[in-house]
């Protein structure tokens, strides 16, 4: 018979090494093993839910239409347009100038256009109001519209006017839906609408017309 120590009782003896723990430190120990990659799965699931919720941007949106409404106003100016190989093509003038962005036109007050053609031969414009194109090849003029081809040694001054005249400064026409009058040398002709190509110097009347012919002076006696 072995005795035991002194004071020591064996129900009270150390347990062993590879006695089990408690249930709440082994939960402990595995959480601490699998959080990281708890905390991967978790921001993976919130990332695909993100995406997934996320609004889709509207690409082919249709841009909102530009509003009729000036984006430059410019007053009592003068804007010169030059050809390719640098002589000056048209000038014009006026006492304020709008530009509307939406049909890339300029409206203009008390329009004054100067433009020279390929020949050399200057044409003067006037209007109350114009509207002119981006490139200011084309001015509608209105109200007391006039445009003058001026004389040359050779023919007199070809004189347009009416309420509305559309001219053209790149190809040299002008034309016009509304009455017009034309004046050449004694000739003055009344027209419901025209067209003049100064190219091919040729003027085309619609609708009614009525044509008066001034007596020429006659320069030696008759016999």
């Amino acid at each position: 018979m072995v005795a035991s120590p002194a004071g020591v009782s064996p129900a009270a003896a150390p347990k062993s090494a590879g006695a089990e723990q408690p249930w709440h430190w082994r939960v402990l120990e595995f959480f601490s093993a699998y959080l990281p990659l708890l905390l991967m799965a978790l921001l993976a699931l919130g990332t695909w839910w993100l995406v997934k919720n996320t609004p889709v941007v509207e690409r082919d949106r249709a841009t909102a239409p530009l509003r009729h409404e000036p984006d430059y106003e410019m007053r009592n100016f003068s804007v010169q347009r030059f050809g390719a190989l640098g002589p000056l093509k048209a000038q014009i003038d006026g006492d304020a100038l709008r530009h509307y962005p939406d049909t890339d036109t300029v409206e203009i007050d008390n329009v004054r256009v100067r433009a020279v053609g390929a020949d050399g031969r200057i044409t003067y414009a006037s209007a109350r109001r114009g509207i002119a194109n981006g490139a200011g090849t084309e001015v509608q003029l209105l109200g007391g519209a006039q445009v003058v081809s001026e004389a040359t040694p050779t023919s007199p001054a070809l004189d347009f006017r009416g309420e509305f005249l559309h001219a053209f400064l790149d190809t040299e026409r002008v034309k016009s839906h509304l009455p017009v009058t034309v004046l050449h040398g004694d000739t003055q002709v009344f027209a419901e609408g025209m067209e003049y190509s100064h190219l091919d110097r040729l003027i085309q009347f619609s609708g009614r017309m009525r044509a008066s012919f001034l007596p020429k002076t006659a320069k030696g006696p008759a016999r």
